[in-house]
């Protein structure tokens, strides 16, 4: 199995999610406080050797409309250096709403979401590693009806 690390990339905070031994499921891990490319790189890391991490999974925050936009294209920037200086492949999920999701994870627990900003980047890391897996895994299966019903 592979072994993950999702990423949501902001400007203050980076939230880090990672994934269980099987790629079923991701949960949030931590939260990164953004001083400077070192540092950032420094903890990320930390968590890579730790977890095994063989691939680096980054929410892109794409405009409404599908285009990539200033900010996205600052994460892709950003996910090129950290897999540079990680030694790790990158791909790329597809985060619009995301943080709106986490916020409303918070909130059905009754938590404010303003109060836990890490939280809602953790949460956001979490559902776009979990997207990333779900999407292999249909892929997977995809892949296996097709060599299966092959004569």
């Amino acid at each position: 199995m592979i072994s993950a690390l999702g990423l949501d990339v902001g400007s203050k905070r980076i939230g880090v999610a990672g994934c269980d031994g099987t790629g079923l499921i991701a949960t949030g891990l931590t939260t990164v406080e953004r001083r400077s490319f070192q540092e950032d790189v420094a903890q990320l890391r930390a968590l890579v050797e730790q977890r095994q991490v063989q691939i680096l999974v980054v929410g892109l925050p794409y405009s409404m409309n599908g285009t990539i936009g200033t900010q996205a294209k600052q994460v892709q920037r950003f996910a090129t250096r950290l897999a540079t200086a990680l030694q790790l492949p990158v791909d790329y999920v597809d985060e619009r709403l995301t943080s709106y999701q986490a916020e409303q994870f918070l909130l059905a627990e009754n938590r404010s979401p303003s109060r836990h900003r890490g939280l809602i980047d953790r949460k956001a890391a979490a559902i776009i590693l979990q997207q990333w897996l779900d999407d292999r895994r249909a892929e997977r299966a995809t892949q296996q009806q097709a060599t299966e019903s092959m004569p």
